[in-house]
């Protein structure tokens, strides 16, 4: 009963992403029709089976893959740097935001607000800020060029990702932080624990499922990065991303090293995903407080009187 109840979401799913999964996967063995055939001299059209030369091509940065290792090494940059930035001030926020005090729902309101700002909205905001004559280098009393090829195009990045996404780990943190018990802290307290202590050793290890969860969800979304960097940046290699890339390799119909970009894209996503449920533990479908299963004892095996068992 319970796999013909779910029959029509897997059947969905299958639709919507099983089916463009595999297509996408074939297509990238394949080459959009370039160039002129020298036996015709006509130009040729049609899709040519070349292989794994598309990804031959990204792993050498030869031909159409010229770019990939840039937009690598950058998705994993905006990743690392921003998700780890985003967490000790999403976790900060949080505590803030369950302190009982006088406007807290002003305070919680103000620290969500940017979260709440659609992507696109945000990135032209902080396009006006990273002007030349913007209000970041009237602050830094300093002219840098934030919008151009360099350090300061990534650091625009990760400042305005940052910003933007760090209030969502806080919410979901701040749920975590609601279930604790406030009597765990009241015996911490009668124990003689400072702060510091209380932290560390209660509130940090009775929110980490909920806080893991949080960063896993942040993690894949970041490694998909378009938006943001495309609107603040344009097309500048200092802000391209993988996503961007297979993007730009689509607008110029070389769909087969589009594909071959995302179905990368894909098992780098897949990778991280699973390592980080291995290590870390986290528990993505709430299989932690579900009681253990019952093992059914054979029928030839189950006795009249207890002890008989052998």
């Amino acid at each position: 009963m319970a796999y013909l109840l779910l029959l029509p979401t897997l059947v969905l799913l299958a639709l919507v992403v099983g089916f463009p999964l595999v297509l996408s996967a074939w297509q990238s063995l394949m080459q959009s029709g370039q160039g002129i055939d020298p036996a015709t001299g006509l130009i040729i059209k049609g899709d040519t089976f070349v292989g794994l030369d598309n990804y031959i091509d990204a792993v050498t940065g030869t031909g159409a893959g010229a770019g990939f290792w840039n937009a690598f090494w950058n998705t994993t940059l905006f990743t690392v740097v921003g998700v780890s930035i985003e967490t000790v001030l999403g976790v900060a926020m949080a505590l803030i935001m369950a302190k009982a005090m006088r406007a807290t729902g002003l305070v919680r309101a103000s620290i969500l607000i940017p979260w709440a700002i659609p992507t696109v909205v945000s990135a032209l905001m902080w396009q006006l800020i990273f002007d030349a004559n913007g209000i970041a280098n009237r602050l830094l009393d300093y002219q840098v060029l934030w919008t151009t090829e360099g350090w300061q195009a990534k650091a625009a990045v990760l400042i305005a990702d940052i910003w933007k996404t760090a209030p969502y780990i806080g919410l979901l943190t701040l749920a975590g932080l609601q279930t604790i018990d406030k009597q765990v802290y009241e015996a911490a307290t009668v124990d003689g624990a400072n702060r510091w202590q209380t932290f560390w050793r209660i509130t940090l290890p009775l929110v980490r499922p909920v806080l893991v969860v949080a960063v896993l969800f942040r993690l894949l979304d970041a490694m998909r990065m378009f938006d943001l960097p495309y609107v603040l940046l344009g097309t500048l290699d200092s802000g391209q991303t993988l996503s961007m890339l297979a993007t730009d390799a689509a607008a110029k119909t070389n769909f087969g090293a589009a594909s071959a970009y995302s179905m990368v894209l894909f098992a780098y996503i897949c990778l991280v995903a699973f390592l980080f449920i291995k290590l870390l533990g986290a528990d993505v479908i709430g299989d932690q407080n579900r009681p253990p299963r019952k093992r059914r004892v054979p029928r030839r095996l189950r006795t009249t009187s207890e002890g008989s068992m052998p």
